[in-house]
């Protein structure tokens, strides 16, 4: 199932994408994309559902394709070769560090350049979305704990992540430095997150061009991992890394500038079109 949220930003309403490519209003069905809906149970009773006598939702802004999420946790260097155009090492360990989940937009919202950046910069990723509460759980249990997949733009304004004191979090946080969607893709319907292309350009040139075959820490084993040092909770995101082609590694780097336009997607998982507007 591709499931979606429709509607004004803080109001949005449940959707579905129907096998005949309409977006249908679920709110008969669950009362949004988030909680106790995105367990095996949830998601079954949406399965049950007679889809196609639901409501057509069209010319509807898409939001955020989750609510409720509690932590977004991101996985830095997760790609040896963005790794090297960044000039870092792949780590021995997964590095992890929160975004905060005020960043958190639809997948056609603008980007919002921060006032005083100068460095912004975008980062195509698989966003993993949690779907049960997961505490020491094993990589042979971890995929049981996934509710499915999305695409998010893990936007970085690089002069606040790395030049300025402290850590990475606040050159990941501003305002819509976050989208995901179009849809949530649940996990019956990705036969291998291992091996998904993904892409983004910025005003029509490719920029990106990778697969998640090359992630250093595949899906399974992060959600293990990370539920060794805390309890993920369904809603949760893990934006699990990007590939190379962003626009620090550029000689010279490239950043975003107010008028840009970033198109980006996973095969499978759909597509994300957003302006770039300054704050």
């Amino acid at each position: 199932m591709k499931l979606l949220r429709h509607g004004p930003a803080g109001a949005e309403k449940p959707g579905i994408l129907h096998t005949d490519g309409t977006v249908r209003d679920l709110s008969a069905v669950v009362p949004d994309i988030g909680g106790t809906v995105l367990s095996d149970a949830g998601l079954a009773a949406i399965r049950a559902a007679d889809i196609a006598a639901l409501p057509v939702v069209s010319g509807a802004r898409l939001g955020p394709c989750v609510v409720g999420t509690g932590k977004f946790i991101c996985i830095g260097l997760n790609y040896a070769d963005h790794a090297a155009e960044s000039g870092m090492a792949v780590p021995p360990e997964p590095v992890i560090f929160m975004k905060a989940t005020s960043a958190i937009c639809g997948p056609n919202d603008p980007i919002i350049i921060p006032r005083g950046s100068e460095k912004t910069d975008w980062e195509v990723e698989l966003a993993v979305v949690i779907g049960t509460k997961a505490k020491y759980v094993s990589e042979a249990d971890a995929m049981s704990y996934v509710a499915g997949y999305a695409v998010t733009n893990d936007v970085s304004e690089r002069a606040f992540q790395t030049e300025r004191a402290g850590q990475w979090t606040k050159g990941k946080s501003c305002d819509n430095f976050g989208q995901i969607g179009p849809w949530l893709v649940t996990r019956d319907e990705v036969a291998d997150p291992q091996n998904l292309p993904m892409w983004l350009t910025v005003n029509g040139t490719k920029m990106q061009s990778g697969s998640t075959k090359t992630m250093v820490y595949g899906v399974q084993f992060l959600v293990s991992y990370l539920s060794q040092f805390m309890t993920l909770h369904p809603g949760d995101v893990i934006s699990t890394g990007t590939p190379p082609g962003v626009g620090l590694g550029m000689k010279p780097p490239k950043y975003l500038k107010a008028g840009d336009v970033v198109e980006l997607g996973i095969e499978g998982l759909g597509q994300q079109r957003q302006d770039v507007i300054a704050d």
